[in-house]
């Protein structure tokens, strides 16, 4: 291996270090104990030789022409969300100072559910950017670790002190850091005094007396510092709410507390100018990339507007005074100058010029004289090319031949250009400003200020909505604003409904006019009527309108940043975007019916009022929930010959029971005699709710149709004889209830989407087995009494509500089949072949009372069923036959077995259930109502739903420290029954219980998991459709401070549960934030309410309470060492297969873990010894087996943990930057290895640190 070092060490240094490096080598081929051995003296016998060297502070320059350079392949990387969530101010809570305006310190038991809640919102509403510890809103007393950085990155503190408010050690903590950061950085603190009096604060009296006594036993030397806290809080001017009936309402309060906040934020000064505000974590990022030697290229790209420019530029001043670079330029407007005359040349001269200090003349197209490249070869620059289109100018302003160690960055709208340039090179996407940045650059013009005067605050955030975060639209609103009248606010608001301000499409109009034909139409189309649909459907669509051209024409928009697809699989565009699109419509003519494309519901009902269309228009989209009723002429679109997409929708049509609202009052659009005389050969797209054609007329030809859709129409044919219906993907025909056939399909080939539920006329289907390409067939409520014949590669089948009585075996044949609804047929047995479809994942079979057979004799779910391997859902409820549902797969996700009141067997396969469980996922098993469930079956049932939780427990502690806040993994299960289950031993009658939890007796890091078990009496809430189960614990311990959380489990059912016989069922419960880790804790005590609810005709009726007979508490503990369940009542061996080792987290090569991997991990373990410190003490044990798990000599472990402690007292005695290159050279070397190229996210080095060993202290967590 070959290094090429920046530092040049004196050469007796270089000498040693040579020798000690050929040991390295050799000794890595031989045994790790040598190889460590070896290690720990070099690092040693390294740090003490540099550090009596001395710091190279100056070798940066000496070596200079020293540096190797090789022109490196080209490598592209972009930042994922996740990355970018690290440096936008939602990752790193302190990573600046004055990050927030106000700090909210409060005591979540007395407030969290009035004041507090009530103030935040005011707060936020107006715009103000507060932080509050969320977990404290909803867990209660829970320190987040990140508090007292927040407290002192925040401008002003607003501390409301309640009575129990010294109760919590946490708030404590926070009072003592916001006044510290009140003496030290003059930060403004208002306190509320909220149902306390001043001088109780003042003096620690009344209720804060106890809270202090108790903290002089466990924390005494605290306990001064918290009551000079107190006693300063006490001196302060701020309110003082008593909550008697002589007092003010709180309303009235919060309002004056907003007030006084915007009124000192606005007084405060600042040093940040308009230009900048809300780009510094992005120029940050920037100005770490520049500092990256493998970098050469950096892209900023992104839609007009959005702040290119300014970025490069804020980032160009920030490094003017680097010595890294020998010449800079800013070369702006690269796409304006270049289209000019001679334009290019231009460029050319003024680079050249600026870098090579001399006045150049080219004369040819590229730069050819060697001369000038050899010149271009010695210099190290950083050039920002501003707003370049087009590779090409790129190429010929020479940039391959700048000199090793240059950077040049470089801004675009269009990110395939980018894509292009040669080079190592990452491309950094500017989106839009968050709302916060937002609100303080509008109003710096429009206020001259950083937050909105009172009256303005309502008008300010509608204005901000209409700008979406665009710098440029908030910039030019705001200045037009500045000093006019609430009443002109209010009439610009209204004018840039219709029209907008030009100042702003202006430049963005730009990205478009750089548009080919097909490209423009493709944008206006989706701006106009496609967006928010999936892409996919727009793009087989608009293949069809423009030679397939359209998925490419997508993909250009993309990279233009014209459109996007953010939010995959659907089609967006910036508001701005989409209002510039509509109003390049509107400037085609004053008249609407001389336009291409119409969406506005009063210009669509002008055209057809007065027959005024035209054949300029390619579209009408008209919602007919806004216009009144209208009747249009048979031949309205006669002069509409280039017409390619109609869609007349009702907007605020809702469901009852899956189906439309059944009301032709609803279509607006009448004609004389139910028919149309013409509609234009071009049409793709004709959309129509409640139409009222009868048929389609004669002379159309549906050769250029792709999608049809005439849901709950009154069509009785849709045309006579075959028509060439090549083209057609969608046909949408539900509910059309005067529909007798459908017709011969033979020519669709292309046909995807066949949907005819609802059509209670149809009584004959025409053969399909030839539509080749149809994957969705929804036959529901059709009369039908055969199983139609169908295409092989179907992937959805709904025949539910038909007459069908036999399913035939051919259904073995559609191996692509992925969901199977026949529910509420009359069929009677499914057949054996129903195992071979190895797609399927949902089967419904509810509401099949004549089933008597399925597969084997007499009433019997087979037990071959467990070959369906992608099952998932199973719905066998109301099948009132059903006795048995044996050997059911271990991975399904939802039983739904409601009412099946002969069912007695229920059983699961014995599988070594082990799954990766996603987001939102929830395990449901119901059995409402089965009351001849046998002992067995019920034992079954609750034990398959604790294998689930014990695999889910065991996620969701793995990933403990990096858990989705909004992930919520559950189990819900439940069965008729009035006891509590053997499996939760700790159990109480009523809704409360309190548990002992069992100590550790190790130094090992575990978790406590919770499984809930309550028994329900439904007497006074016998039908419902929904319910509610909330459950509040505490966990209590003597070294520690009590934690409070609440949770809660809501299910609807789509039709009302009637709780039969018996009132009383079982249900199991588990969410995966019940997951804690362990701090000692003796006792958790439980308390739970339950409330259903039944709604008939979309009205919810009074909540019934439901009373908790019983209630129960399962405890199991996870082992962070091993992961493995220490819970003796889940020994068995299956259940302990449900752990794998935490070994699996060393990077291995083909299985064995070598001297590299075991190496890596030594680093690791010394960057986290740097690091956390405290941490590493407290959890020594677990965390040497974290990181030298894998090595099994004791020995051997003695040799590395020395090795790790005289690197880290090496660290201290010499400074970081001599452990740097070491660690450099190392952690390429690792990084050369195939088992750390895995990682499909892993593009280049993140972090804000300008070393290879900052950048592992901050990926520690990614890394492992």
């Amino acid at each position: 291996m070959v290094t090429v070092y920046t530092v040049l060490f004196p050469a007796t240094f270089l000498t040693v270090l040579a020798l000690l490096w050929a040991i390295y080598y050799v000794v890595t081929i031989l045994s790790p104990a040598n190889f460590f051995t070896v290690l720990a003296l070099l690092w040693t016998i390294y740090s003490i030789l540099t550090a009596l060297l001395g710091s190279p502070d100056d070798h940066h320059e000496r070596s200079k022409g020293f540096e190797e350079h090789t022109e490196s392949p080209v490598e592209l990387a972009e930042f994922t969300d996740q990355e970018l969530k690290q440096y936008d101010g939602s990752g790193d809570i302190s990573r600046s100072q004055s990050r927030y305006q106000v700090f909210l310190s409060f005591r979540g038991k007395d407030t969290r559910h009035n004041f507090t809640s009530h103030l935040l919102k005011a707060l936020k509403d107006c715009g103000i950017n507060v932080f509050f510890d969320k977990e404290k809103l909803e867990k209660g007393d829970e320190l987040s670790p990140a508090l007292l950085n927040a407290i002192a990155a925040s401008k002003m503190s607003i501390i409301i002190l309640s009575k129990d408010y010294a109760s919590s050690k946490s708030c404590l903590i926070e009072l003592s850091k916001i006044m510290e950061c009140k003496l030290t950085q003059g930060q403004i603190v208002l306190p509320v005094f909220y149902h306390v009096n001043p001088s109780d604060v003042r003096y620690q009296s009344g209720s804060f007396e106890e809270s202090f006594s108790q903290y002089l036993i466990k924390k005494p030397n605290e306990v001064e510092r918290w009551k000079a806290a107190f006693t300063q809080a006490s001196d302060l001017i701020g309110w003082h709410i008593n909550g008697s009936i002589f007092d003010r309402s709180e309303s009235e309060y919060i309002k004056d507390i907003v007030e006084a906040v915007i009124e000192k934020l606005s007084s405060m000064s600042t040093s940040v100018s308009e230009e900048l505000v809300g780009i510094d974590v992005q120029m940050k990022k920037i100005l770490w990339l520049i500092e990256q030697e493998h970098i050469r290229v950096i892209g900023i790209w992104g839609m007009g507007g959005i702040g290119k420019t300014t970025l490069a530029e804020a980032v160009y001043n920030e490094v003017l005074s680097s010595s890294k670079f020998d010449v800079f330029h800013f070369l702006q407007n690269v796409r304006e100058k270049s289209s000019e005359k001679n334009g290019m040349q231009v460029l050319q001269e003024e680079l050249l010029s600026k870098l090579l200090k001399g006045d150049i003349y080219i004369d040819t197209p590229s730069i050819g004289s060697t001369l000038i490249k050899d010149r271009l070869c010695n210099i190290r620059v950083l050039v920002v090319f501003d707003d370049v289109n087009h590779l090409d100018q790129i190429k010929r302003l020479g940039v391959q031949h700048f000199g090793p160690g240059s950077k040049i960055i470089v801004t675009s709208r269009d990110k395939q250009v980018l894509r292009n340039i040669e080079g190592r090179k990452v491309l950094h996407e500017v989106k839009e400003l968050r709302k916060d940045a937002s609100l303080q650059l509008f109003c710096k013009f429009a206020f001259k200020q950083y937050n909105p005067v009172a009256d303005f605050r309502d008008l300010s955030m509608k204005f901000l909505r209409y700008a979406g975060g665009n710098p440029l639209a908030l910039t030019v609103l705001g200045a037009a604003l500045y000093q006019k009248t609430r009443g002109e606010w209010e009439s610009a608001l209204d004018k840039l409904e219709k029209y907008p301000e030009q100042d702003i499409f202006g430049p963005l109009k730009i990205s478009f006019d750089g548009l080919d034909r097909l490209e423009r139409n493709i944008f206006l189309d989706i701006a106009c009527f496609f967006m928010g649909r999936v892409k996919d459907e727009v793009t087989k669509l608009l293949n069809c309108c423009y030679s397939k051209g359209a998925e490419f024409g997508i993909s250009k928009l993309v990279d233009k940043c014209l459109i996007n697809v953010r939010y995959y699989p659907y089609l967006w565009m910036h508001d701005l975007l989409k209002e510039m699109g509509r109003d390049i419509v509107r400037q085609e003519s004053e008249d609407p019916g001389k336009r291409s494309r119409l969406w506005m519901p009063e210009e669509v009902y002008h055209v057809f009022k007065h027959n005024k269309g035209t054949e300029s228009i390619r579209g009408i989209y008209l919602d007919m929930s806004k216009v009144k009723a209208l009747h249009i002429s048979p031949t309205i679109f006669k002069k509409m010959d280039n017409l390619i997409f109609i869609k007349f929708y009702d907007k605020e049509k809702f469901y009852v029971e899956e189906q439309f609202y059944d009301d032709f009052h609803r279509n607006k659009l009448l004609l004389a005699n139910g028919d149309l005389a013409y509609l234009p050969d071009e049409l793709r797209y004709f959309h129509w709710d409640y139409s009222p054609l009868k048929s389609l007329p004669s002379s159309f030809s549906p050769s250029n149709l792709v999608e049809l859709r005439l849901p709950h129409a009154n069509v009785e044919q849709l045309w006579d004889g075959d028509q060439d219906i090549v083209n057609l993907r969608v046909m949408d025909l539900r509910w059309c209830k005067n529909l007798r056939k459908i017709p011969n399909l033979s020519g669709a080939i292309n046909l995807e989407i066949l949907w005819c539920g609802g059509c209670k006329s149809l009584v004959e289907l025409p053969c399909m087995t030839h539509l080749v390409s149809l994957k969705d067939l929804h036959l529901s409520a059709c009369p039908i009494t055969k199983f139609p014949e169908i295409p092989t590669k179907l992937e959805e089948l709904s025949l539910d509500g038909t007459q069908i009585e036999e399913v035939p075996s051919i259904i073995g044949s559609l191996k692509k089949l992925q969901s199977l609804d026949m529910s509420g047929t009359k069929i009677r047995n499914i057949p054996s072949s129903i195992v071979q479809l190895d797609a399927i994942e949902h089967i419904n079979l509810s509401d099949c009372p004549n089933i008597i057979e399925f597969l084997t004799p007499i009433e019997e779910v087979p037990s071959s069923i467990p070959r369906l391997q992608r099952l998932t859902e199973l719905n066998v409820s109301n099948c009132k036959s059903l006795k048995s549902l044996s050997e059911l797969p271990s991975w399904l996700e939802c039983l739904a077995a409601e009412d099946c009141t002969s069912l007695e067997r229920v059983s699961f396969r014995d599988d070594n259930y082990q799954h990766e469980f996603v987001d939102d996922l929830l395990t449901l098993f119901g059995f409402a109502n089965c009351f001849n469930l046998n002992q067995d079956a019920q034992e079954n049932i609750i034990a398959a739903s604790m294998i689930r939780i014990l695999s889910m427990a065991k996620q969701s502690a793995e990933q403990f420290d990096v858990n989705d806040e909004d992930e919520s993994n559950q189990v819900f299960c439940y069965l008729p029954g009035s006891e509590i289950s053997d499996k939760f031993e700790n159990w109480g009658r009523n809704s409360s219980v309190t548990v002992k939890l069992g100590s550790s007796n190790s130094s090992r890091r575990r978790f406590l998991c919770f499984a809930l078990c309550l028994v329900l009496n439904f007497e006074h809430c016998p039908e419902f459709n929904w319910l509610y189960i909330h459950s509040e614990y505490q966990l209590k311990g003597t070294d520690v401070w009590d934690q409070d959380f609440k949770r809660m489990w809501y299910q609807e059912w789509e039709k009302p549960i009637r709780v039969g016989c018996s009132n009383e069922h079982v249900f199991v419960l588990f969410r995966h934030d019940m997951v804690h880790k362990d701090m000692h804790y003796q006792e958790a005590s439980f308390d739970f309410n339950v409330v259903g609810e039944y709604f008939h005709n979309a009205e919810f009726c009074d909540e019934e309470k439901i009373k908790v007979e019983k209630c129960g508490v399962h405890v199991f503990y996870v082992d962070a060492e091993s992961f493995s369940s220490v819970d003796e009542s889940f020994s068995s061996d299956d259940d302990c297969a449900l752990y794998g080792s935490y070994s699996n987290m060393w990077p291995t090569e083909n299985g064995v873990t070598t001297p590299d991997c075991i190496c890596s991990n030594c680093l690791l373990f010394i960057l986290f010894l740097l690091s956390s410190p405290k941490r590493c003490l407290l959890e020594f044990n677990w965390m040497t087996h974290l990181y030298l798990g894998a090595v099994q000599s004791h020995l051997l472990q003695g040799l590395l943990l020395l090795a790790c402690f005289l690197t880290v007292a090496a660290w201290l005695v010499s400074g970081h930057w001599i452990l740097n290159s070491l660690l450099e050279r190392l952690f390429l070397r690792l990084m050369s290895r195939p088992q750390w190229q895995h990682n499909e996210h892993q593009t280049l080095f993140t972090g804000p640190g300008g070393s290879i060993a900052d950048f592992m202290m901050l990926g520690l967590g990614h890394m492992v």
